[in-house]
């Protein structure tokens, strides 16, 4: 009796699994991901636009960033991906600024892993403006130059463009990922959907979800990908 309640467990969990893989590949608007009230317009002419907002302190966001920047890669010309770091009040701006000047200086994507590793894993306090410019200078970037920048109108504009996006697409937890400014899905949405995941399988789950997204853009467009 025992071997056959075990085994009628394990077709159970089988088939849990199946049906959870079928619906990450075939996601449910409402469970899998939400569909805007108002959507957004992009500006990525000929590509399906990606976006991610995320802030750098935020444990969740550091689960699914390399996750993330893999299947970037793996989309190749498909897709437009943007990062918006968001700062929820004035305390919380210097990693936004840090990740601006990086930017400009062309050393955004040198650095991006080594800002989560450094706060996650290594335990570095970033929260002021010192703190960040300790960081570029322990990681090779000039002073003087990055302090230029960081204080520069370029930098505020960038800013000031992920406040308004962050008000216009409604933020009020990271990290959340949206496609073709219409779809929003995020690896807690992929949590609740799918009940006792852990943080690491809602952030894997979520990639399907984008996938299935991209292609569902892209025939809305009459793209070929």
């Amino acid at each position: 009796m025992q071997i056959i309640k075990s085994t009628a467990a394990a077709l159970i969990l089988a088939c849990a699994s199946v049906s959870a893989f079928a619906s990450l590949t075939n996601p449910e608007v409402g469970k899998e991901y939400v569909v805007l009230a108002q959507p957004q317009q992009t500006d990525s002419v000929g590509k399906i636009e990606v976006t991610e907002f995320f802030f750098y302190s935020c444990p969740h966001c550091n689960v699914l960033d390399p996750l993330i920047t893999e299947w970037v890669k793996k989309q190749g010309a498909a897709i437009s991906f943007k990062r918006v770091p968001i700062a929820f009040d004035k305390s919380t701006e210097p990693l936004q600024r840090l990740f601006y000047t990086l930017e400009i200086m062309g050393k955004l994507e040198d650095l991006h892993s080594k800002i989560f590793r450094a706060i996650h894993t290594e335990r570095v306090f970033m929260r002021t403006d010192q703190d960040m410019v300790n960081f570029v200078v322990k990681n090779g970037v000039d002073q003087l130059k990055y302090l230029e920048i960081s204080k520069s109108f370029g930098v505020e504009s960038k800013m000031a463009r992920a406040k308004a996006l962050a008000a216009s697409y409604k933020i009020e937890f990271v990290p959340q990922v949206f496609v073709d400014g219409h779809y929003m899905t995020a690896p807690s949405q992929l949590q609740q959907a799918i009940p006792r995941t852990s943080e690491l399988e809602g952030a894997r789950n979520m990639l399907p979800v984008l996938d299935a997204l991209v292609l569902k853009a892209q025939k809305e467009h009459g793209f070929k990908k």
